[in-house]
């Protein structure tokens, strides 16, 4: 619950997140700083910490007034390279608020053989390099041709998952790719996968069999380009057998408890971390406590705010992994002669985000109060129910597609200066501040700004979003991004290209 400055003594329109905090968020003009931004609460000196969220976000590198603008030209990132081992220390709630009642609720989605659930029933054409790009968008174009025409039915689209890569590539780069790829292919939205190789490439067509395990060869199909006299003809035979197969499948009720839902937050500002971030943590505190998942990744938007998350771990297992985890990443940037705090981008900055820090502490609030119930690496899948920590750069796109090849049926993404892209899955759209849902309605699925009219406006943005979301996942209503046929994907790249 946003706290309520009726006996604080602040003036009206700054708002005191957390009681150990020393600024404070103005949220109307008139005042010192634009809406949005820090003000000091009180008079601060040069090296002083600077509090948000009950937790730290930098220091002040000069003097600071009391009601003075608290920002770059003030305060700076604490973060360096050094990495000291974190220990399980209790750490201040951030945004806390009660766990929703477990109301039983259900959405339509298809059940696959394994037992898990898509939320659509797609076609996917996926190149295992992207010297075959072309042909998989020709071939992805045969087919919607096709439902358009009504020759296949019982397809809510087919998708060609183009990118650069799958050749020239070493070490990580190399197992990215074929991680990602492999992953893709074993999606539940998917109802059938015809995975087109050109033959050199590094990435051979048997190297993502091996990757896939145990797979359903009927529902997955491969087809080698340079084997083939006319790779078009038979891409169009495979895929007609392939829809022929996909489009018997039909919806049927499924508890919330087979939803497994990615968080991420793109564009981001200071309202982020008030409204539409804790918005996603009460959803995800509902929808585990009704049996369900959520995959929390952004791992360098978790710097500075590791404390909070560890506190967390379910057991010593988790915890260590979850260290693991952070001081990896942390090398990933000091080994090429990065600073791990240089991340709050140009529009974050005008948001009112100053430094990584405070970034971290409010993008976390989408992970809610569960527990984290396990760790787990880039291009892997989830393996557990709750909520699980994947490996992934804070990148917009390759954060998405790396949620959705980890397992989620759909994204809640939140934005406080709007992105209108869409991943291999259904990406809802969450504004924080309603100037944003009434500049881009073509971009934004629910306006979180509501929330900060009090409780009651709090309480009916949570079971918005909770119709919403079992509206989407129940293929009643398309994201805006659906709607406007913005579907792509990123892999994650950290080395040399031959």
């Amino acid at each position: 619950m946003l706290p309520s400055n009726s006996d604080s003594g602040l003036p009206a329109g700054w708002l005191r997140i957390h009681p150990d905090d020393n600024v404070a968020v103005v949220l109307n003009e008139g005042f010192a700083a634009p809406p949005g931004h820090k003000v000091a609460l009180a008079a601060l000196e040069p090296g002083q910490s600077l509090v948000k969220y009950g937790w730290p976000i930098g220091v002040a590198t000069q003097p600071v007034k009391a009601g003075e603008w608290v920002h770059t030209h003030n305060l700076a990132t604490s973060l360096t390279g050094d990495f000291t081992a974190l220990s399980p220390l209790a750490a201040p709630a951030v945004q806390p608020g009660a766990r929703a009642p477990a109301t039983a609720c259900t959405f339509a989605g298809y059940r696959r053989a394994d037992g898990r659930v898509g939320t659509r029933n797609e076609l996917w054409i996926i190149p295992t390099v992207g010297c075959v790009n072309q042909l998989a968008i020709r071939l992805a174009e045969y087919g919607r041709a096709h439902i358009a025409d009504g020759g296949w039915s019982g397809l809510d689209g087919v998708q060609a998952w183009t990118h650069p890569y799958g050749c020239s590539q070493l070490g990580d780069d190399h197992l990215h790719t074929v991680r990602l790829l492999a992953a893709l292919a074993l999606h539940p939205n998917a109802g059938a996968v015809l995975v087109v190789g050109l033959g050199c490439e590094n990435n051979q067509v048997d190297s993502l069999r091996e990757q896939l395990g145990a797979f359903d060869a009927v529902r997955i199909r491969f087809m080698v380009a340079q084997e083939e006299h006319d790779e078009e003809s038979s891409g169009h035979a495979i895929l007609d057998e392939l829809a022929h197969l996909a489009g018997q499948a039909s919806r049927v009720s499924c508890p919330l408890a087979d939803l497994v839902v990615g968080l991420k937050c793109g564009g981001s500002d200071s309202y982020s971390g008030l409204t539409a971030n804790p918005l996603l943590g009460r959803f995800t505190d509902r929808l585990v406590s009704l049996g369900g998942s959520a995959l929390l990744s952004e791992i360098p938007e978790c710097f500075g705010a590791e404390q909070v998350l560890l506190a967390r771990t379910a057991d010593e297992t988790v915890r260590q992994a979850f260290i693991r985890l952070i001081r990896d990443f942390r090398q990933y940037y000091t080994s090429q002669g990065f600073p791990v705090g240089e991340n709050p981008s140009p529009g974050n900055k005008a948001g009112g985000i100053t430094t990584l820090e405070e970034k971290s502490l409010g993008c976390v609030q989408k992970a809610g109060q569960a527990p984290l119930t396990a760790v787990i690496r880039y291009g892997e899948r989830q393996r557990s129910r709750g909520l699980t920590l994947l490996e992934a750069p804070g990148n917009d796109l390759v954060a998405v597609t790396a949620l959705a090849a980890a397992g989620a049926q759909l994204i809640l993404f939140t934005t406080g200066r709007g992105n209108p892209l869409g991943g291999p899955v259904p990406t809802l759209k969450i504004a924080s501040n309603s100037q944003l849902a009434r500049h881009k309605p073509h971009w934004i699925d629910l306006d979180a700004g509501t929330v900060l009219s009090g409780a009651k406006a709090r309480a009916a943005l949570d079971e918005e979003l909770l119709r919403l979301v079992i509206r989407i996942a129940s293929g009643s209503c398309l994201t805006r991004s659906e709607r406007a046929g913005y579907r792509e994907i990123a892999i994650f790249k950290n080395g040399v290209t031959l």
